[in-house]
């Protein structure tokens, strides 16, 4: 990998460790320490998504506007503004205010992360994207493991130990990013290429695409909302349950030489790879209405993390393939913003679908929408048949 890319990727791996030791445990903060019911919790936690898909949109139109560079020192500026006031004053409302600064301070610097690892290594094609996926990954399971030993001591240091990796992110930024290609505006006049019918059939199936992640994304998240709640009531203990994460965030990180090679063959196939992704998560979630032991939420966990290995770096791929040039921002930001939606909507529909109908329901639900984003992803590209050059990537 380009040494700029590998700035990018440990950039992304202190971002996301920062932010891992908070969200986690925010819904525990505020039930067990502020006091507030669970659907309380629930609301500050959807007033975060929000704002954070708010940021994300901002910070793709920064991007393309601005460059890589400014709106990434923007969205951490406001990030480690949001985490000073989190740290010293963390009471009711306070947290509320400043839980939606950090959403939308963190949602500014995802698009242009990833639009910027596409910029710096265009032949690597999905090795780009994935190693910023296999980063977000790593961070995840890093800070989640450090915010529950921190949390153990006080809740404060949670905050102040949030507040230290953002501020080790603002400096790597400062004088890591500068000069990053990708960095430099766009020449092209944004405004034709918007008008042109190549750019609109690219943004069509950009929209299709995203509407398929989207669904892949409310079902994806039913592993930490509903699922989670659902193996708490089959006697599968905490304990075990946080395994299950341990082994997504291992398999995500130590299997990617094994998938690296399986996939060489396959490189430019991005179609095929995310429609096996997606079938694959058809099959762990068939498992997994049928299992009611550790053993088989176990099995079905390890087949979901192959289905999302295969999905989930590619969408940001298809998306810098597709986006007209000076708008690689916007694209990436769509694609951010389409994931945070769907880790907001899935909890409220799932819990809806519980309470009324049982986990059966919600099992055979989330099934139905993951063939919905199968036949998506099938005929996303559909726009692009009359655009011969530009559709040789996505078979």
């Amino acid at each position: 990998m380009p040494k700029a890319l590998w700035l990018l990727v440990i950039g992304m791996l202190v971002n996301v460790t920062g932010s891992s030791f908070l969200w986690p445990l925010n819904a525990i903060y505020i039930h067990e320490h502020l006091g507030k019911s669970l659907s309380v919790a629930g609301l500050v936690l959807m007033l975060n998504s929000a704002a954070s898909v708010v940021g994300n949109l901002f910070g793709g139109m920064l991007y393309d506007k601005f460059g890589g560079y400014r709106s990434i020192l923007l969205g951490i500026i406001i990030s480690v503004v949001s985490l000073t006031g989190l740290t010293i004053w963390h009471g009711w409302p306070h947290y509320v205010y400043f839980l939606a600064l950090i959403g939308f301070g963190g949602g500014i610097v995802f698009p242009s992360m990833f639009a910027m690892a596409g910029a710096v290594w265009k032949e690597g094609g999905r090795k780009a994207f994935n190693a910023v996926y296999v980063a977000q990954n790593a961070g995840v399971a890093i800070g989640s493991a450090l915010g529950g030993f921190v949390a153990f001591y006080s809740f404060d240091y949670i905050f102040l130990a949030n507040l230290v990796m953002y501020v080790v992110f603002l400096f790597l930024a400062i004088f890591g990013y500068k000069n990053i290609a990708g960095n430099q505006l766009a020449q092209t006049n944004v405004l034709q290429e918007r008008k042109s019918l190549k750019s609109k059939n690219k943004f069509f199936a950009l929209l299709l695409l995203c509407s398929a992640y989207l669904l892949g994304w409310v079902c994806y998240v039913q592993w930490q909302s509903t699922i989670a709640a659902y193996t708490q009531e089959i006697n599968i203990t905490l304990k075990q349950y946080s395994f299950l994460w341990t082994v997504n965030g291992a398999l995500i990180v130590l299997a990617q030489p094994i998938l690296q090679r399986a996939l060489k063959k396959y490189s430019d196939k991005l179609k095929g790879q995310m429609i096996i992704g997606f079938f694959i998560f058809v099959i762990s979630f068939l498992l997994a209405s049928t299992v009611n032991g550790f053993s088989g939420f176990l099995a079905a966990m390890i087949i979901l993390t192959v289905g999302e290995m295969l999905v989930w770096p590619v969408v940001p791929t298809v998306a810098d393939k597709l986006a007209p040039k000076g708008r690689e921002g916007f694209y990436q930001g769509i694609v951010n913003s389409t994931a945070t939606g769907g880790r907001m909507i899935g909890p409220v529909l799932g819990g809806i679908l519980v309470d009324l109908n049982g986990m059966n329901m919600l099992f055979y639900f989330m099934i139905v929408l993951l063939v919905f984003a199968l036949v998506l992803t099938y005929f996303y590209d559909r726009p692009l048949k009359s655009l011969d050059k530009d559709s040789s990537f996505i078979s």
